[in-house]
């Protein structure tokens, strides 16, 4: 159980670290060569580039809420997988009215044991849905964000899923 503690405090720790731009914080959850898959243009292989480009996406947003639940935690050993649903909010009041981008979707990681704790090396996040202004995602107002939804359970029947119950 410590274990599973440990990992839904770390998954937790990273809707702390959005919301506080604590881009610091990343040491903490993710190893130096995780491998994040954010959706088919949005993938990276080394903490510094994901930990960068997160930093630079977000500083556009007023405001950031992401909520973490339903955490699923498997440990065998110093590996472990885990399968969380996510939610969050992105305030933007120069993109227009309404100034907010809802989504909601999940992640899949898998994790191992080091020697400062427990760190994401792997991590798959996908969009089950949004609602809002998509312009708050833009950098600018000529450009819509387009997004490609994802079913858990398709993804799950294609065996995608690294969290298998």
């Amino acid at each position: 159980m410590a274990d599973r503690e440990a990992i839904v405090e770390l998954l937790n720790l990273y809707g702390f670290a959005m919301d506080t731009r604590r881009w610091d914080l990343f040491d903490r959850i993710f190893t130096v060569d995780v491998d994040a898959d954010y959706g088919p243009t949005s993938c990276w292989t080394d903490r510094e580039s994901f930990r960068t480009d997160f930093g630079t996406f977000h500083e556009m947003f007023d405001a950031t809420q992401h909520g973490m639940s339903n955490h699923l935690v498997r440990v065998e050993g110093d590996s472990a997988q885990a399968h969380t649903y996510g939610n969050w909010r992105l305030v933007r009041h120069a993109a227009g009215d309404p100034p907010v981008w809802d989504g909601s979707g999940w992640y899949d990681d898998r994790l191992r044991r080091t020697p400062e704790g427990w760190r994401i090396e792997k991590r798959v996040c996908r969009v089950v849905y949004w609602s809002g202004n998509p312009k708050v995602q833009a950098p600018s107002h000529d450009t819509v964000f387009r997004l490609d939804l994802c079913a858990l359970h398709e993804e799950d029947r294609a065996g995608r899923l690294g969290f298998r119950p």
